[in-house]
């Protein structure tokens, strides 16, 4: 494993809060922290999404991205989860990163100061030149869709 160097500021609303870490020797994501104010916990009603900000903002090296992924604790307890899993901060991103959570549960979901929304990966990107072709080489899959690869017992 590989350790890769990224810049972290901390931003006024969040510089009290700790910064992201990793929970377990070999966990992959770092946990992203609410920067909401301690005395107005953000509530999102069932079916709502909210943009919750974490405080940092950070600067990755060219040739990375940082994705945001949903906790499984919060989704597994709360029907919590990021709306649009992974997300992705760019390289050149240099703004706050916020965590756009949807509220799948059955009752309002109170994110307060502090507590871990999201987890932080960061991966190596490939960039791709696309190269138009008149024809594709064949696989034993071909052209199959949804559901192709396999039987379903649905």
């Amino acid at each position: 494993m590989t350790a890769v160097t990224v810049s972290v500021m901390r931003l006024p609303h969040g510089a009290d809060l700790p910064l992201p870490s990793y929970h377990s020797a070999a966990a992959a994501g770092m946990d992203l922290l609410a920067a909401v104010p301690p005395d107005a916990p953000l509530t999102i009603l069932p079916g709502r999404y909210a943009a919750v900000p974490t405080g940092i903002a950070i600067a990755l090296p060219p040739g990375t991205e940082a994705q945001v992924r949903p906790r499984s604790g919060l989704a597994r307890q709360h029907g919590v989860t990021v709306l649009n899993a992974p997300g992705t901060v760019d390289a050149d991103y240099r703004g706050e990163i916020q965590v756009l959570l949807i509220n799948h549960g059955a009752e309002p979901f109170a994110v307060t100061r502090g507590l871990r929304i999201a987890q932080l990966v960061i991966a190596q990107v490939s960039r791709v030149e696309l190269r138009t072709v008149t024809e594709l080489g064949t696989t034993a899959r071909g052209a199959g869709g949804f559901g192709s690869t396999g039987t379903s017992n649905v």
